[in-house]
């Protein structure tokens, strides 16, 4: 009797035991694997790696200056979105642009951010609006300034504001992974094209601004689709970055 009565007590005090825990840091200092990843990827789809190089993970490790393991996981990942192919006792090689990715991407880009801007017009403020004029300002200035990458950064941020004021943050990672195959091809497009998707991102803003959200949607979805509409032009002009299948197919 003694015994079952020690145990419910030592029952009772385990199942009563408060589990301890370090408070989690909400602003996480970026992984070594997080930082190489960033940094291929962006070598990758601003072709500064083109299609067809080929990638070693000790000679990456030695130009960065870090072991062989957060270069494995980043290749890890890339391989995962469609940029690296990884095949054993072989090289590793940067992928060719796919159209049919590429469109894949362009739907669910389209599907996520039409939903996600009629949430930020139902929580938009003047702040919010202010947010985003600061933005397009920085994006006239990267035009001005013949700054490709710039306005390429600008411009996501300007989705990803838009994110932020619906109240789903969350989402554009969502859309940034999905729209990794795009980028690429957007990259290609800036040269002729921050102009006009600059002029998008200005009819959006009015529309917003108004509180038209029949209209600001239709301007968010013919910007969105745009891509579907230029990518056989710049095919046709860079077809040394595409699948040679795509090009067999057209």
């Amino acid at each position: 009797m003694a015994n079952d009565a020690r145990q419910k007590a030592t029952s009772s005090a385990q199942a009563n035991a408060r589990v301890q825990l370090t408070a989690i840091d909400q602003a996480r200092v970026p992984s070594v694997t997080d930082m190489v990843y960033d940094a291929l990827y962006h070598r990758i789809v601003e072709l500064q790696l083109r299609p067809g190089t080929k990638m070693s993970e000790a000679e990456v490790a030695s130009q960065l200056g870090v072991s062989r393991q957060p270069v494995r996981d980043a290749f890890y990942r890339l391989s995962q979105q469609g940029f690296l192919l990884i095949r054993p006792q072989r090289a590793t090689t940067v992928t060719p642009i796919s159209v049919s990715a590429v469109h894949e991407a362009r739907f669910i880009r389209t599907a996520l951010e039409m939903e996600t801007l009629r949430a930020a017009m139902m929580n938009m403020t003047d702040a919010g609006i202010a947010r985003l004029e600061a933005n397009m300002a920085a994006q006239k200035a990267a035009i001005a300034n013949d700054d490709r990458t710039e306005f390429h950064e600008l411009d996501d941020a300007l989705h990803e504001i838009l994110c932020e004021i619906a109240g789903h943050p969350k989402v554009w990672a969502i859309i940034k992974d999905n729209k990794a195959h795009m980028d690429r091809v957007r990259y290609l497009s800036l040269g002729k094209g921050s102009q006009q998707a600059y002029d998008d991102h200005c009819a959006i803003m009015e529309t917003v601004k108004a509180g038209d959200l029949d209209a600001a949607s239709t301007q968010m979805r013919f910007h969105l689709e745009r891509i579907g509409h230029i990518i056989e032009d710049i095919r046709a002009e860079h077809g040394e970055f595409f699948e040679q299948e795509d090009q067999r197919g057209a």
